[in-house]
């Protein structure tokens, strides 16, 4: 019988006083019988909302019912039949937007809480053994954040042999070098990717697709069809005077520095700018990160956004957590320059903004105002998204992008290069890991298909 109670079992956290010292994880996770009170909140139900939102379609109901029943086992393998990363899933997929959003308890209370679930089941149960190949067709993977891990692990179960090429010395992605280890621990990523490694995934890194290989290269190698998983690491930036002044990062960089390179601890030798007050400009999810990580480097800080509140992309619980941290928001703020002593910043001017009629998206505009007013900051981060490296398509000839250098691709990852495919940020541009795998899982669906037919063909001329 399903518990009748109408909000969720809490999750136990790092008091916000004690967390602002430390990079440890703030969530600190469900206990079984927690898990399984969650889990009993379930109504069960056969229309199952909660995995038509889920962008991998995980079996939800069915993973959660073994969950209520204490067989953590079983619901970890129903989750894995659909999604590589759990355990990184259950901690930075936006559910409340998603498989939590259509979840029916959620009508006449809170939903059930879908995502620790998946965390739980991840982190608890014990792991499968390896899966045996089945076949010694190649197929190649280019990146290894959550793109091109869910690919290669959709793959891999298929019977490929898949071989993913890393640019960087570590594994993940912007799992690894994006997402603070507050959010999302390093030896959760490195566990993922080891149970793929385990189920026959081949891993290179210090790979640079474009430089060190390239697309036709692997092709001549012997590979049947690539995967281009690349991501989107090049940051953006407003083109504001002052932007070039000493303490401006782009929150790519600054958290590239903190989370891949250790520069938060004191015995790394990578170096960091360790700034008073910090102002971080923009109100995705990365901007939350960025601030929260220069929070926990002892400066006070204000994040400026230029819409309202209501308007935040961020994830309410990362807004919730940012505040409970003491960092300070300004909304409806614009900054119109970077302002500076002897060439390194010193504060943000910034400009007052309103909100117009809403567009045909349903957004409204925001519009720059008379006002002015001037945040003190001796460090400024830009969060304002990111757009693809060019390199690849500048050493893949006939592979097509649009204007903002995203390859071009079909729902079903098809670019305009025969044998080759993509997805995730490299595509869409900056997006959600949950998004990125579904494209990475939707890719290796064709990838199989167009496989297999090239196979029949064969088949069929030799006969």
């Amino acid at each position: 019988m399903a518990d009748p109670r109408k909000n969720k079992y809490p999750m136990p956290m790092q008091d916000a006083a004690s967390r602002i010292t430390n990079f440890s994880e703030v969530a600190l996770g469900y206990d079984a019988e927690t898990a399984m009170r969650e889990a009993s909140r379930c109504l069960g139900c056969k229309a199952r909302p909660c995995t038509a939102g889920c962008p991998v379609g995980v079996k939800i109901p069915d993973f959660v019912k073994q969950v209520a029943a204490g067989d953590f086992g079983a619901a970890y393998r129903i989750v894995c039949a659909d999604n590589a990363l759990p355990a990184v899933c259950g901690r930075v997929c936006p559910q409340e937007r998603q498989c939590e959003a259509g979840c029916v308890r959620g009508k006449s209370g809170e939903p059930v809480a879908i995502g620790q679930l998946e965390r739980f089941v991840a982190d608890h149960a014990e792991r499968t053994a390896p899966r045996e190949r089945r076949s010694g067709r190649r197929v190649a993977v280019v990146g290894s954040g959550p793109a091109g891990l869910a690919c290669a692990g959709e793959l891999v179960a298929r019977g490929y042999a898949v071989t993913v090429f890393e640019a960087l010395h570590a594994l993940g992605g912007v799992l690894a070098y994006g997402i603070p280890s507050f959010r999302l621990p390093k030896e959760i990523v490195e566990r993922e990717v080891a149970a793929l490694e385990a189920s026959g995934v081949t891993f290179v890194k210090n790979a640079i697709v474009g430089r060190s290989v390239t697309v036709d290269g692997l092709k001549a190698e012997g590979f049947e069809a690539v995967f281009l998983g690349t991501g989107a690491g090049l940051p953006i930036f407003l083109g504001i005077p002052g932007e070039s002044a000493v303490g401006v990062f782009s929150a790519n960089e600054y958290l590239t520095r903190i989370n891949l390179m250790g520069a938060g601890r004191g015995e790394s030798e990578t170096p960091i700018f360790r700034a008073d007050r910090v102002a971080v400009v923009g109100g995705g999810n990365v901007a939350m990160d960025a601030a929260r990580c220069a929070r926990r480097m002892g400066a006070e800080v204000t994040v400026v956004y230029r819409r309202s509140e209501e308007e935040l992309p961020a994830r309410r619980e990362e807004v919730q957590h940012a505040k409970e941290e003491g960092i300070a928001f300004r909304f409806l703020a614009n900054p119109v320059e970077v302002l500076t002593e002897d060439g390194q910043a010193a504060g943000l001017l910034c400009a007052e903004m309103r909100l117009g009629e809403p567009d045909a998206s349903g957004r409204r505009a925001p519009i720059e105002t008379d006002g002015r007013f001037v945040i003190p900051a001796d460090c400024v981060i830009m969060a304002l998204g990111t757009s693809p490296n060019p390199l690849l398509s500048m050493e893949t000839e006939g592979l097509a992008t649009d204007r903002r250098g995203r390859i071009q691709a079909d729902e079903a990852g098809r670019t305009s290069l025969e044998g080759v495919f993509a997805g995730g940020d490299a595509v869409t541009g900056s997006a959600t890991v949950i998004l990125a795998m579904g494209a990475g899982k939707r890719a290796a669906a064709a990838i199989d298909e167009s496989l297999r037919a090239k196979g029949e063909s064969r088949g069929h001329a030799q006969s």
